[in-house]
């Protein structure tokens, strides 16, 4: 009866959760739209605005890390008090800025608020339900990434045909609103009594990553000199700290390893269906910005409908099953995509549906199966890695893809493909079809040995 009750609780605190991951989703989105706007009244460059994006995904990326690592000292409860207070905080400022730099910290108290829900979104699975039931609900998230995803561009839209962009700051208020019932729910849970914290290894972290980020996607050598040494200077901290930030034996788990860096390739090829496809439609299709939006609906919506399909599918037939299914439509939507690139932009619309689908599906697969791979006092942070990992390989793999459309490559290695002028997107497709390929052989290798995933199954197994 505890079980069902906390199992209850659970099920209330992820409709929450798929709520809350939309509209910081959407807040992450947004202000895309409105940049070049917002350089015109400041009279700042692209490049100087774009900050606005740039500092919430870099206090975003380290920030998960850091909510995961102090869920295994604190309350779920307190931290998310925390984060959607700060969250909420940001957004006022941000709302009624006047100035630049009282925007910009808005969007950095935002991101430092925001950290907190992928970290949530992640524990409040992995404490409140059973493994084999474990997959609906982070399938939850990912409905409502997809759903953030499908309604920012319109959102965005909306309101600053009406309003000044600062409008678009109220939307994150709205998550004050869940803070009551999220506090009613989430339960006291013991915790470790010890008090301290590595603070010293958190800030080379830190910097490590914001420095190795900045410097990938500006093309800065020192900027990458400095995050190396911050990455040595990291490591021998937690290898010498007595409570470290990381402990090493974290790494020494070679199952959670071998699936970080496969979730950092994912990663790096999920990010062409978001990042490359609005360059491909503008760059053969010349469409404008209203229509690339309306043109990527479809398929983050068909994500958000089917979305909680793949959690079930992980309870009932396992990671590996959904894996494959992932997998096989990212495959489908890259090889259609190096193929008829260059027809009619409606097809590459249908297309991208696969695309999302699949990308929202591995998000499930990984995020469960990495679940499984960590020891309880550990869950936190190494699930905060996990969520540090997508967002770094998204930055790392932005900054390739821009490198690779620089290059006007003319070649075509598609025999199918006919379209001359887009041969560069088709091979970039057909790249990334391979190495999906390569991937789904290699999980399916690696991790081949099945495990009961239902509670019938663990009995007969037992019996």
């Amino acid at each position: 009866m505890k079980f069902d009750s906390r199992q209850e609780k659970g099920s209330i605190l992820m409709r929450l959760l798929m709520f809350t991951v939309m509209i910081s989703s959407m807040s992450a989105i947004m202000f895309n739209v409105v940049l070049p706007q917002i350089s015109q009244e400041f009279q700042l460059s692209i490049a100087e605005v774009s900050w606005l994006t740039t500092a919430y995904t870099l206090i975003y990326a380290f920030g998960t890390v850091t909510y995961g690592k102090l869920s295994d000292r604190f309350q779920l409860k307190t931290l998310m008090t925390f984060g959607l207070t700060l969250f909420a905080i940001g957004s006022l400022i941000g709302l009624v800025s006047q100035v630049f730099w009282v925007a910009l910290l808005g969007r950095c108290l935002q991101s430092a608020g925001a950290a907190a829900i992928p970290a949530m979104a992640l524990m409040i699975p992995i404490r409140y339900f059973a493994p084999e039931k474990r997959g609906s609900a982070i399938a939850m998230t990912a409905v409502g990434i997809a759903l953030g995803g499908a309604l920012a561009p319109v959102i965005a839209a909306v309101l600053v045909s009406v309003a000044n962009w600062r409008w678009l700051f109220l939307p994150s208020l709205l998550i004050l609103v869940l803070l009551p019932i999220y506090r009613k729910h989430l339960e006291f849970e013991p915790k470790s009594k010890s008090t301290t914290f590595d603070w010293p290894g958190g800030v080379l972290l830190a910097v490590s990553v914001s420095t190795l980020l900045l410097g990938i996607t500006n093309k800065t050598f020192w900027l990458l000199m400095i995050g190396a040494v911050a990455l040595i200077l990291f490591v021998l901290r937690i290898r010498t700290a007595h409570e470290a930030f990381i402990q090493p034996q974290l790494f020494r788990n070679t199952k959670y390893t071998t699936a970080l860096v496969l979730v950092f390739l994912i990663h790096c090829i999920g990010i062409s269906l978001y990042f490359l496809t609005p360059i491909l439609f503008a760059d053969v299709y010349h469409l404008d910005s209203a229509w690339i939006g309306f043109a990527m609906v479809p398929a983050a919506i068909a994500s958000s409908i089917l979305g909680r399909q793949g959690g079930k599918l992980a309870d009932k037939k396992g990671n590996t099953h959904l894996f494959t299914i992932a997998s096989s439509s990212l495959i489908l939507c890259f090889i259609f995509m190096s193929i008829f690139v260059g027809i009619s932009p409606l097809w590459i619309s249908l297309f991208l549906i696969f695309g999302n689908v699949g990308q929202s599906f591995m998000q499930v697969a990984m995020s469960n199966f990495i679940s499984t791979t960590l020891p309880k006092d550990q869950v936190g942070v190494g699930m905060g890695l996990f969520s540090m990992i997508g967002f770094i390989a998204q930055g790392v793999a932005a900054s390739l893809y821009s490198m690779v459309l620089a290059t006007g490559y003319k070649l075509n290695w598609n025999p199918l493909h006919l379209d001359l002028h887009s041969h560069l997107y088709s091979n970039v497709y057909l790249v990334l079809a391979a190495l999906h390929v390569g991937i789904l052989l290699f999980f399916r290798i690696r991790f081949r040995v099945k495990q009961p995933r239902t509670a019938l199954e663990r009995t007969v197994k037992q019996s």
